[in-house]
């Protein structure tokens, strides 16, 4: 289907475009603006999908350090996109799909893969319009009845990056009317203590730049740490040509789900109603948040969970765990505090001394040898101090390393990844089962190639505590690791105290393991901080926040 006709084909849909940019400074949290927007238009009856287009030349931040992308999120179908599309799915629900996330380095492989395909017929391959029109395909794909279709554009106005992504939309806008897009341009109002006032100018220069590409934005979302005064108002509606009741301002606020709740009272939906001419929406609902809002600010209590990663310099590395933790604390009318540990560092320090007042342990995943013995050193405190703890990914890789070490005396298990002259109790698995088909994968394959990527059906053992937890027999959960615990290991486990409790439907892979003698000790290969939302938590991490709450009334 060419371009012309996928236009067509959305003008005969019912499907408006809104399209989210940012200005003067990165991290302004167009993300969290999307996915609240969504969320809000959500709760007045429409039906929403968040598509994240990014700018770097990556294929995916699958490959990238954490320390410069933050968290890298998975989808259903095996994607890895950007943490924003954490955000999305946490605030609206709606399970984002390989459709919904692209970078520049996956639009220029397209690109070059149809010239090298001869789909040009010898044409010149130019920005435009080869680039901006597979840029526009992928906005306009895969749209079925929705509403509205949010797109986040990554950067900020003014990078060489993002200038083909803003051609893109000046195009689709020209192509599909004005009437079916809407601009919103999210922007900083810096305050200056020495002046007592907020500054307009940088804002009022973004725009600029922003109409230099051909774009007049429609709503400036105006972050701000005080409250706007009306004069400013009225001078960023003047000067920046938006309808002063479309400047809205965005405080900063306590808490990431009071945001939706902030944007609905600053007029920010009815706005975009009015602008698309719709008259008959119902009002916004926004009870759930409300109901979350009041727990966060009114908790029973505190409990402190410990967090023993490699990453605890850069948090956004750990993004849905963080999040996670906080809706199941939630669930439980409980306030989460986590203590932040290196794993690294805790190789050189006292285990007890800097676990000892920490009520829950949680080993969360990761790559690479560094900090693991930190690890498997909470990991043995845990089990030892029967504090409840949870293993995720590798975390549980280095329980299950753990308990052979310590329990069953195998002194030089542990995993591949690192080492070839070891127990090799963990190992790189090449060939499995998903779907009745056979998944294989090459050792020296491209790093995302060679993963076990998104959802995959998990059989529970019928009397073990994580069948309890789920209520159910068969669950589906996100992965992202390329090695396995080996299942011949098995009998040694069980001799060890420590079971395997889930598994895939094959048979093969490992997927849950629990110490019963503990009072709560589980690992799962799986990521569930990626399926938990705010309003639905995650049964494990709401059963685990509840152990250590419990656990915390003892110490």
């Amino acid at each position: 289907m060419t371009m012309t006709n996928k236009i067509d084909e959305i003008l005969n849909k019912k499907t408006k475009f809104i399209f989210i940019t940012g200005g003067v400074v990165s991290s302004l949290g167009k993300g969290l603006a999307s996915a609240s927007l969504a969320s809000v238009l959500q709760s007045r009856g429409f039906k929403v999908r968040l598509r994240k287009l990014d700018p770097y030349l990556n294929v995916d931040p699958g490959t990238m350090s954490p320390y410069q992308h933050g968290e890298v999120f998975v989808t259903d179908d095996g994607t890895e996109a950007d943490l924003d599309l954490g955000h999305y799915e946490r605030f609206s629900g709606v399970p984002a799909k390989r459709t919904d996330s692209v970078t520049t380095g996956i639009i220029y492989q397209r690109v070059i893969d149809k010239e090298r395909h001869g789909d040009y017929l010898g044409a010149t391959i130019q920005v435009v319009p080869h680039v901006t029109n597979e840029i526009k395909d992928f906005i306009v794909s895969d749209i079925t009845d929705e509403d509205f279709v949010l797109c986040e554009i990554g950067g900020t106005v003014g990078d060489i990056e993002g200038q083909p992504y803003l051609e893109a939309i000046r195009q689709l806008a020209y192509e599909m009317g004005r009437s079916r897009m809407m601009f919103i341009h999210v922007t900083l109002l810096p305050y200056i203590p020495a002046a007592g006032e907020l500054k307009t100018k940088p804002t009022q220069h973004s725009v600029k730049k922003l109409q230099e590409y051909g774009i007049q934005p429609d709503m400036l979302l105006c972050r701000t740490q005080i409250e706007m005064p009306a004069n400013e108002k009225r001078k960023l509606a003047l000067f920046c040509n938006v309808r002063e009741e479309n400047v809205i301002q965005a405080l900063d606020a306590q808490s990431i789900y009071q945001v939706p709740i902030n944007y609905s009272r600053e007029g920010m939906d009815e706005a975009v109603c009015r602008y698309f001419g719709i008259t008959d929406a119902k009002p916004a609902d926004l009870s759930k948040w409300e109901h979350i809002v009041n727990v966060l600010k009114n908790p029973e209590g505190t409990v402190t969970i410990g967090v023993v990663g490699k990453y605890t310099q850069l948090l956004e590395a750990y993004k849905s765990l963080n999040e996670a933790l906080v809706h199941g604390g939630i669930a439980n009318n409980y306030k989460v505090k986590i203590k932040w540990i290196d794993s690294e560092k805790l190789e050189s320090e006292d285990a007890e001394e800097e676990l000892s007042d920490v009520s829950g342990i949680l080993v969360p995943g990761g790559f690479g040898q560094r900090g693991t013995e930190g690890k498997i050193k909470a990991i043995k405190y845990a089990r030892e101090h029967k504090v409840p703890f949870l293993g995720i990914c590798f975390g549980m890789q280095m329980a299950v390393i753990e308990t052979m070490r310590n329990v069953a005396g195998i002194k030089n298990a542990g995993t591949t990844e690192f080492s070839q002259n070891c127990e090799p109790v963990v190992g790189l698995m090449t060939e499995w089962d998903k779907d009745g088909a056979k998944q294989i994968r090459h050792k020296d394959g491209d790093l995302g190639g060679t993963m076990r990527l998104g959802a995959y059906e998990c059989v529970l053992a019928k009397d073990s505590k994580v069948a309890q937890i789920y209520g159910k027999e068969h669950i589906s959960e996100r992965h992202r690791h390329r090695y396995e615990v080996n299942i011949k290991y098995e009998p040694i486990l069980n001799k060890s105290s420590m079971s395997i409790v889930g598994r895939s439907p094959d048979g093969k892979l490992p997927e849950i393991v629990e110490i019963k003698e503990h009072p709560w000790f589980i690992g799962v290969q799986f990521h569930p901080e990626l399926k938990s939302k705010p309003f639905a938590p995650h049964p494990l991490f709401v059963s685990f926040v509840k152990a250590s709450i419990d656990n915390s009334r003892l110490l």
